[in-house]
């Protein structure tokens, strides 16, 4: 059926899903449970079309698209939609056979149906805290692997599968829990999404989703345009505390009239969780390329169309099973900023100093010695932020979660409240970020006491390389860790605080903008 459209009536319906998205996102964060989405919101949400097309992505996770743009496709493909009813619920946070990017990120998406036809998708991600105390060789080691399978079938819970996931979890109650924050998401998207075909027709509605996607397309190429013709190519290193020696990584643009194509030199995969499944690579690739190009651009899959991408297969930027790919996002930073390094040279005054480039985490876990809930395991995972790159016309900013990541801070009131974790000192280091006419944003300082004795991994980036300054500004400092004098030696960012032991963490610095010693205009 063709339907006549108005500009008017797409940007009414574009809005409205755009409403649905982040009010199904509101809903997820307050019906969870732990800290890490409650607090620090590490969840995403998104509507699909019926042919698992993004219509819109709320604006949380960037990273979480990873997630996402592969799953509704990889559900059709094992799932007849002619079987599927009202009130279904899929499952899945496999990197390979999921659509993940890694296996602590479980989606749940619902079918929506409009008279008795399948409409759209409403889709969520939470992170779950849970996968913890494992090796990261290989995916095998990092988790519960989970296909997209029925979770609820016809509004009805599938208990033997809830059951076989939450046996697998460390923190089973706090699984739970959120899971039903997500289920209670999701039926707020449903119903949303129902009524807006109700006001305006399904039809109406279909047809300006797909004007939508058409939308985002032609913004995209006519920023794209307005950027020179040309080739552009940028290195930089990878550093890690899992190996010595840092990995190299480069990328060549090319922008030809209204299209955009970026071709990555990668070493092979890595017996470590640092690799980054293509969708995980795709993800990046969008956010970063919007941003510059045009921020405006709705989120949704219109604006990939005029982007390619390439890295070599069974590469850490490309990986292929069994490879690891627990902390991907350290990976996914130092692409994004791989990615500003090139563009700077196409369009110097849309693009700022490289970032911290990376998404520092702290983990902590251990059994409760006392209160109400002794003797259960607990989980904290925390991001911490760092020195956003300077701009050319401004200081980086202080302390901020750069790229892909945008999680939120956990307030030390929170921390106290719910872990054996006491926090002593958390303040901005003064010199952290890069020199220049305009200065880099500062990192971070977090020192932790230990009150119970716990076991603890850090994931940290920048230990050995710096972020690197534009037209002459000063690379940012080094991130990097230390314990106490009487601590236990920590074996590659792993290792064991007892009660009384502390553990300080230190994010890099941004890079500066412009030599120190000129004015600024």
């Amino acid at each position: 059926m063709t339907v006549a459209l108005d500009p008017i009536t797409v940007e009414v319906i574009g809005a409205a899903l755009s409403s649905i998205v982040e009010e199904t996102g509101e809903a997820l964060v307050r019906a969870s449970y732990s800290t890490n989405i409650k607090e620090r919101r590490d969840c995403s949400t998104a509507l699909f079309d019926r042919e698992g097309r993004t219509l819109c992505q709320a604006e949380h996770i960037p990273i979480h698209l990873g997630s996402f743009l592969d799953f509704i496709p990889m559900v059709l493909d094992a799932h007849d939609p002619a079987d599927m009813r009202p009130g279904d619920v899929f499952v899945g946070n496999d990197a390979y056979r999921g659509g993940g990017t890694h296996l602590p990120d479980i989606v749940l998406a619902e079918p929506i149906f409009i008279d008795g036809t399948l409409a759209a998708w409403t889709v969520n991600l939470a992170h779950h805290s849970d996968f913890v105390d494992r090796g990261h060789a290989h995916i095998y080691q990092e988790g519960l692997r989970i296909p997209p399978i029925r979770l609820y079938r016809a509004g009805a819970l599938q208990k033997d599968v809830q059951d076989l996931i939450l046996l697998n979890c460390q923190v089973p109650r706090e699984r739970l829990s959120d899971l039903r924050a997500q289920m209670a998401a999701n039926r707020v998207g449903v119903r949303r999404f129902t009524d807006l075909c109700a006001r305006y027709g399904v039809d109406t509605v279909l047809a300006s989703g797909v004007a939508l996607l058409d939308y985002a397309e032609r913004k995209m190429r006519a920023g794209l345009a307005e950027l020179p013709d040309g080739q552009w190519r940028f290195e930089d290193v990878f550093d890690s505390l899992d190996f010595d020696d840092p990995l190299p990584l480069a990328v060549t643009i090319t922008i030809a009239g209204d299209d955009i194509s970026l071709d990555f030199e990668a070493p092979p995969q890595v017996r470590s969780g640092i690799n980054m499944t293509r969708t995980a690579l795709l993800a990046t690739v969008y956010y970063i390329v919007k941003s510059v190009v045009d921020p405006t651009v709705l989120p949704n899959a219109g604006l990939a169309r005029p982007i390619t991408v390439s890295a070599p297969e069974g590469s850490v930027l490309n990986c292929t099973h069994p490879a690891a790919v627990n902390g991907r996002v350290q990976t996914c930073q130092r692409v994004a900023d791989l990615i500003l390094g090139a563009l700077a040279q196409a369009a110097p005054k849309r693009v700022s100093a490289c970032t911290n480039s990376t998404c520092t985490v702290a983990v902590f876990s251990g059994t409760r010695l006392s209160g109400p809930d002794a003797g259960s395991y607990w989980v904290y995972l925390e991001t911490i932020g760092g020195g956003g790159g300077a701009r050319a016309d401004r200081d980086g900013l202080d302390g901020i979660h750069v790229h892909v990541t945008n999680t939120s801070n956990l307030p030390i009131e929170a921390l106290e409240l719910e872990y054996p974790l006491t926090l002593e000192r958390y303040e901005l280091i003064d010199g952290s970020g890069g020199a220049g006419r305009h200065r880099g944003g500062m990192g971070l300082r977090r020192v932790y006491r230990a009150t119970e004795d716990c076991m603890v991994r850090v994931d940290i980036s920048r230990n050995q390389s710096r972020s690197w300054g534009l037209n002459g500004g000063g690379a940012g400092g080094h991130g990097g860790f230390d314990t106490g004098p009487d601590t236990e030696t920590f074996e590659r960012g792993s290792g064991t605080l007892k009660a009384g032991e502390w553990l300080e963490v230190v994010t890099p610095g941004g890079g500066g903008h412009g030599a120190p010693d000129t004015k600024a205009d």
